[in-house]
């Protein structure tokens, strides 16, 4: 079992961490910074410089805790954040299939931290030897839920952005009105 989650850990842990470089330094064929902050403008998530930097900050930082077996649940809290948005963002209009754009698997790299947390980490992990037991139904479960809070609060932000504050109180902004933020065109 250990060397299951360890090989678990390790390879989604390291691919996160290679999706982070990628949003924010432009290796493994990535965009970089600016390619990601163009994106993530396209998406309605504004500013996008701060949300594309989070979002690799995010993937890098969280996929190296994930790899590296500490702090588990906050590894796994991040990940799920940026996944969640991806699916809110982007994937969900498509449909369930990965084929099709959809968010199949960014289901399943949710599905499979929220497992690692639920089984923890491992004996081959940092949280065991340093003698942190973070792993359980409880803390997978937390975990999640910080995740889906991280990434609703992002995308209310984000999209919510776009909007100056003389306009946050009108139909669309911040303040209330009669309906949601719309996107921003382009």
């Amino acid at each position: 079992m250990n060397l299951a989650l360890l090989v678990l850990r390790l390879v989604v842990g390291l691919l996160f961490v290679g999706h982070g470089a990628q949003k924010l330094f432009g290796v493994f064929g990535g965009a970089g910074i600016d390619g990601t902050a163009a994106t993530f403008d396209r998406i309605g998530l504004r500013p996008a410089q701060v949300h594309a930097t989070a979002a690799g900050c995010a993937e890098l930082g969280g996929g190296l805790l994930l790899a590296l077996g500490l702090l588990t649940p906050l590894a796994a809290a991040t990940i799920t954040a940026v996944m969640v948005t991806a699916v809110v963002t982007v994937h969900a209009r498509n449909g369930v299939w990965n084929t099709e754009k959809g968010f199949e698997y960014n289901l399943v790299l949710i599905a499979a931290v929220f497992a690692i947390v639920g089984a923890g980490p491992g004996a081959w992990s940092l949280d065991n030897a340093l003698g942190l037991d973070l792993g359980g139904t409880g803390w997978a479960l937390a975990a999640l839920a910080a995740g889906l809070i991280g990434s609703i609060g992002t995308v209310l932000i984000g999209r919510g952005w776009e909007h100056g504050p003389r306009e946050r109180g009108r139909p669309g902004g911040f303040g209330g009105g009669s309906g949601p933020a719309q996107p921003h065109p382009g």
